[in-house]
């Protein structure tokens, strides 16, 4: 058991920290273009391609910036780098709403690509690798319970905000939380302490003796397959709930389906943080990806009809639930808590790089041949990342 006053005066009270931060920089900046971004097309009478790009814009540079956001917070701390990601993303919010011109409109989301890096998961994982060492595990699955409602709380809100005054009203909005919630709390509660050093962990869970080097081929196969994951929840989460559409589910039932992601994502972690701690993440990682790949043989061999379409969301959310855990722990895990968040940073730019280009070519799939072509690319993308983890060998 975790001591209550862990969570208050110890290093525990990262975890209550970053769930706050991480819903309020995922619905405020990550979850709204969604919703806003045709708006934004509409007004300035610009193409939905060249609107939307500009958030592919922004994953590119927060691939581009992730190492050197990784490094930063080794040196100098989450407390530090998390506060600027939070005032960066509140600029970039205030300046998208006076930005009229192209050129204004992409540089804006360049600096909120880079505010997305010092912001979301791979920044708290480093963070949490800074102040937990190789006991980060469970901090991270916490954590991931919280980010895990990110998108139940900020789509709904950014829908309700909208209708109420307009997207520029509800960027200004979440430019202030950012500003008044997020900022002080990495600032001053977030820990500013190593706690790497101390002892081990009483709870059972021991710190591994050996780790592998991060280069050669266990890095490359660690990097490789989350990046060629991340295809698959960046492509479905656009255009998933579109191919349901156009199989012939009705459009409620397809929001209802769409609806079973969010608690399915957040139950795995949650069965993940209550029965898996003795689990090495290899092992999650790969009984996430054999889920995900028995879900996509599921739809091949039933076809998309609502109660299959509804099984695979399910399976869907639970797998990436799983995969988002892996993505902290297997790092830490095989190559150890030295220079930790600088690791994540070198993951992360390719795995924001294929989660850049997902959406755009899994359109032009769809477009070019059909969705069944495209659910293949996709199930094909999550194959070759199972492939790359059932490759590794953890250290002996």
């Amino acid at each position: 058991m975790i001591p209550p006053s862990d969570f208050i005066h110890g290093p525990w009270r990262a975890v209550p920290v970053l769930g706050v931060t991480q819903i309020l920089a995922w619905g405020g900046i990550y979850y709204t273009p969604v919703l806003i971004v045709p708006m934004i097309a509409r007004e300035h009478g610009w193409s939905m391609s060249f609107a939307m790009g500009g958030f592919s814009v922004a994953l590119l540079a927060a691939g581009l910036s992730a190492p050197y956001i990784g490094r930063a917070i080794d040196r100098f701390g989450g407390h530090l780098v998390m506060t600027a990601g939070s005032l960066l993303g509140a600029l970039g919010l205030v300046l998208i709403t006076i930005a009229e011109h192209r050129a204004a409109y992409i540089a804006v989301w360049i600096l909120l690509g880079v505010a997305l890096s010092a912001s979301l998961y791979d920044a708290a994982f480093a963070s949490l690798g800074r102040i937990f060492g190789a006991a980060a595990r469970r901090p991270i699955t916490a954590l991931t319970l919280a980010g895990g409602f990110a998108s139940t709380v900020g789509w709904p809100a950014t829908h309700f905000l909208t209708e109420a005054v307009g997207w520029r009203g509800t960027y200004l909005i979440y430019a202030a939380l950012l500003v008044v919630i997020a900022a002080p709390l990495h600032a001053f509660l977030l820990p500013r302490e190593r706690f790497a050093a101390a002892p081990p962990p009483t709870d059972g869970i021991k710190a591994p003796d050996k780790v592998l080097p991060a280069r050669g081929w266990p890095f490359v196969l660690v990097a490789g397959g989350f990046a060629v994951y991340a295809f698959v929840p960046s492509a479905l989460a656009a255009h998933l709930l579109a191919i349901f559409a156009r199989s012939g589910i009705d459009s409620d039932t397809v929001v209802w389906i769409g609806a079973l992601f969010g608690p399915a994502q957040v139950g795995a972690r949650v069965i993940e943080f209550a029965f898996g701690r003795n689990l090495h993440p290899l092992w999650i990682a790969r009984i996430a990806l054999t889920t995900l790949f028995t879900g996509f043989i599921m739809i091949a061999v039933l076809g998309i009809a609502p109660p299959v379409a509804a099984a695979f969301a399910i399976v869907f959310g639970g797998s990436n639930g799983l995969i988002t855990i892996a993505r902290g722990a297997v790092p830490l895990a095989l190559f150890g808590a030295s220079g930790y968040g600088r690791l994540m940073g070198r993951l992360a730019f390719p795995f924001l790089l294929v989660q850049a280009a997902a959406p755009l070519v899994m359109a032009a799939v769809i477009d070019g041949l059909s969705d069944t072509a495209a659910l293949a690319l996709a199930c094909a993308f999550g194959t070759a990342a199972l492939v790359c983890f059932y490759v590794i060998r953890r250290p002996a």
